[in-house]
């Protein structure tokens, strides 16, 4: 069964981290590229990070820049996302995506791109 597993959301406070795991199960992430995004309530989606499978490399929305960290681990075919001096506007649902091939840069944000998407986990963070 094809799937992706997002996991490793819940309550914290702020300044607090997370770390959240995307695994993906019945194909492998390294001819993908991996996002993370989230939906607040009443709020559009939003692209947070993404990376590519081919080499690694990163990006970041402004929002999380600095503060969140997203990397892999092809041995267990998961992607992370690092989360830390968290905001209670970081309070969200958590998606992680895969879009097939590699883009880079801003591009890689938009969500038009991507086919398959796990479902969310949910992050809130307490003031």
């Amino acid at each position: 069964e094809v799937q992706l597993q997002a996991s490793g959301g819940g309550l914290v406070q702020a300044g607090g981290s997370l770390r959240l795991s995307c695994t993906a199960s019945g194909f492998t992430l390294d001819v993908y590229t991996i996002a993370w995004f989230r939906q607040a309530p009443g709020e559009e989606r939003e692209g947070v990070s993404c990376i590519s499978g081919r080499d690694g490399s990163s990006y970041y929305a402004d929002s999380v820049k600095g503060r969140h960290t997203i990397s892999g681990d092809t041995g267990k075919n998961t992607v992370y996302l690092q989360m830390n001096s968290l905001k209670p506007e970081d309070t969200a649902v958590y998606y992680c995506a895969t879009a097939p091939g590699y883009y880079s840069g801003e591009y890689c944000l938009m969500g038009q791109l991507y086919t398959f998407w796990g479902q969310g986990t949910e992050v809130t963070v307490s003031s």
